[in-house]
């Protein structure tokens, strides 16, 4: 198995799974969107996305990561945003090799830290974290506050 830094070239696999990602948190989104925001992601460089692949180069998984300052650090750290083995996969190690080249990314751009949250019921996330050394926050809560949609863009007039 061999992880490395995605490129516009990994688009279509990496899209795939993607979307399978998406599917095991019950998100429907077409494949072709999940494209363009993947290409979005690589063309500008605002997250950091690595793909492991098997020795015949099929993709097994993927990790993104986003940049953010810690506040209570006064440092930069990493949000470990997306994580997915493909099913026929899992259990081979490949998930905790693409969380140790997270790890390895962040260090190597002077992070203070990784930050990740997870679904409650993803029980073999939390165990894999937890043996990789992640701790589980018990002080602060996660809050979200959805948006409506912005509406397009009227270019031209």
């Amino acid at each position: 198995m061999a992880i490395t830094a995605a490129r516009l070239a990994d688009l279509d696999e990496l899209a795939q799974l993607f979307v399978d990602y998406l599917r095991f948190y019950a998100v429907d989104k077409t494949l072709p969107a999940v494209r363009d925001f993947l290409a979005a992601r690589l063309a500008q460089g605002d997250s950091a996305l690595f793909i492991a692949r098997d020795q015949a180069g099929r993709g097994l998984g993927f990790v993104q990561l986003y940049p953010f300052h810690s506040s209570l650090a006064l440092a930069p750290a990493w949000l470990l945003s997306d994580l997915y083995v493909a099913e026929s996969a899992r259990r081979q190690g490949i998930g905790a090799a693409l969380m140790n080249a997270a790890r390895a990314h962040a260090e190597a751009q002077g992070a203070c830290g990784l930050q990740l949250e997870t679904a409650k019921n993803n029980l073999a996330g939390q165990a894999l974290y937890e043996r990789l050394g992640y701790v589980r926050d018990e002080v602060f809560y996660t809050y979200w506050l959805g948006l409506p949609e912005p509406p397009p863009n009227d270019v031209g007039n």
